[in-house]
């Protein structure tokens, strides 16, 4: 592992987590031996908007129940579970962070979803699968945490099927500037890359994809924190939510992205294409 991998995995990696998303599921209410994807939305869905940005991504790549489709950068596995359990198909993983893909296997097997979800510990730009490998994949908050999108783009398109659908969502640089942190995937500058949405699109399509289509949900992005601020400010942050996964930090986090789309310091941007 590189040293600036090492460094992104250890930004994510915080302690035993599988005992303290069994602990945080007690706390709210939920028993860990009867779990649903429902029960897990507050805190797998690893992105802004959660699971309605998941939806969304479902609604727009069209998969169906006979395809074998790679989640690139997995995290604990909310969207990978809630695409089989949705459309029914098989869904693989692959994430950086070891302790992400323990605890996203540990949760599959508990909600029932262990013979169509699995997750892999791997390099999104050496992953480790044939060429042509998947019908169709998909990555949602994963690329600011690449310094080499060109790389990564190409390395999907490689395990993909010529025609398969590829969708991304993910934050982008925005007009005004560079971001305030810390932010979720960074603390501090030194592992954050982020692109313009222009340049995404070139790199997307110079690896061998035409676009199909392309949305900003900024506005949204928004709106949706600004509504968890509200919340918390009435009852307090709720157990179970993605301070699970970023500790007491995630306070200031969620602060500077609420700021950063307020001043335009990155946009949200959603997209999808086929692999020629």
């Amino acid at each position: 592992m590189s040293g600036q991998d090492a460094t992104v995995t250890a930004h994510y990696t915080r302690g035993d987590l599988k005992t303290r998303l069994l602990d945080l599921l007690r706390e709210a209410g939920k028993d860990p031996d009867r779990l649903t994807t429902a029960d897990l939305a507050p805190v797998d869905e690893f992105h802004i908007r959660g699971r309605e940005a998941t939806e969304e991504l479902i609604q727009a790549t069209g998969f169906v129940a006979d395809d074998h489709i790679l989640d690139v950068g997995s995290g604990i596995g909310g969207p990978a579970r809630h695409l089989a359990e949705a459309v029914g198909c098989r869904v693989t993983g692959v994430d950086l962070t070891p302790a992400f893909c323990e605890a996203a296997t540990m949760l599959a097997a508990r909600v029932g979803l262990a013979d169509r979800v699995t997750y892999r510990a791997a390099n999104a730009l050496d992953m480790p699968f044939a060429d042509g490998a998947f019908d169709g994949a998909w990555t949602q908050h994963v690329a600011m945490n690449i310094a080499d999108k060109a790389a990564l783009y190409r390395e999907i398109r490689r395990v993909l099927k010529a025609g398969a659908v590829f969708a991304l969502y993910d934050v982008m640089l925005g007009p005004a500037g560079d971001p305030h942190y810390p932010v979720p995937w960074a603390a501090e500058p030194g592992i954050s890359f982020l692109e313009t949405p222009d340049r995404v699109r070139s790199l997307v399509t110079e690896a061998g994809f035409e676009i199909v289509d392309s949305w900003d949900r900024s506005p949204e992005g928004l709106a949706w924190f600004e509504a968890a601020a509200a919340q918390a400010g009435k009852a307090g942050p709720p157990p179970l939510s993605l301070a699970a996964l970023l500790g007491a930090e995630f306070r200031d986090m969620a602060r500077n992205m609420r700021r950063n789309l307020a001043e335009q310091r990155i946009a949200l941007v959603a997209l999808t294409a086929r692999a020629a």
